[in-house]
């Protein structure tokens, strides 16, 4: 015969809820020790201190809830005050600054910079629109979601006014339809920082790949 363990004693009183209902008393004689001070407590006063730490982790977990949903308003709020802006811009030619003075304002990017190629005849010796490498625009083209991380070197750093300032960088193709459409990239957008954790490897992207796609539309007008 096998010796009763303790998964034993833990299964049969799962199964056994009636157990300490015809041994009430057991109740009073369990002691734990405490986890504040290793003093020992009894067991309803344990079930107390658990109960408190729970609701203490889940009222936390409220507050990072109510704090995200707080500044994803706000984020909203600003990609719809720069979207309405660029419908306000009546000549096509001043969009792509517009683009950038906006994303400067109103989400604080300190360096952004941005090209267009495959536009109309019109347009094509604008300055947004001229020294662009094929091997740029192949790599926007090869985007199919915002790039987020440090400045490696990237030729699109040097549309930047300061490049070496630049320390974490997002770099967002701007294609017809969808960011992750297989249409050619037809522009880049550049945002940049000074602080390395501004634009991290792994952060969402989701407001990213939403001014990549008003962006986009915006622009289509200068093609």
């Amino acid at each position: 015969m096998h010796p009763i363990t303790e998964d034993d004693i833990a299964n049969y009183l799962v199964n056994t809820p009636d157990f300490f209902e015809r041994h009430a008393q057991l109740l009073a004689t369990v002691q734990l020790s405490s986890p504040h001070g290793g003093r020992a407590v009894g067991l309803q006063e344990r079930q107390a201190q658990m109960l408190r730490e729970k609701i203490k982790a889940l009222e936390h977990r409220i507050m990072d809830m109510v704090r995200h949903g707080n500044e994803n308003v706000i984020i909203a709020d600003r990609l719809q005050r720069w979207a309405r802006n660029l419908f306000l811009t009546p000549d096509a030619v001043d969009l792509p600054a517009q683009i950038l003075d906006e994303l400067r304002s109103q989400f604080m990017v300190p360096q952004v910079a941005i090209k267009v190629w495959s536009v109309a005849n019109d347009y094509a010796q604008e300055h947004f629109a001229v020294d662009v490498t094929d091997d740029a625009k192949a790599f926007a083209s090869s985007l199919t979601s915002p790039y987020c991380g440090v400045n490696a070197g990237f030729e699109a750093v040097n549309w930047l006014p300061d490049g070496h300032l630049a320390m974490s960088m997002a770099l967002i193709p701007l294609r017809a339809g969808a960011i992750n459409s297989p249409a050619p990239a037809f522009g880049m957008l550049v945002l940049a920082s000074p602080d390395p954790s501004r634009f991290e490897s792994g952060m969402g992207t989701d407001f990213l790949e939403r001014i990549a796609e008003l962006a986009s539309a915006a622009l289509s007008r200068l093609r």
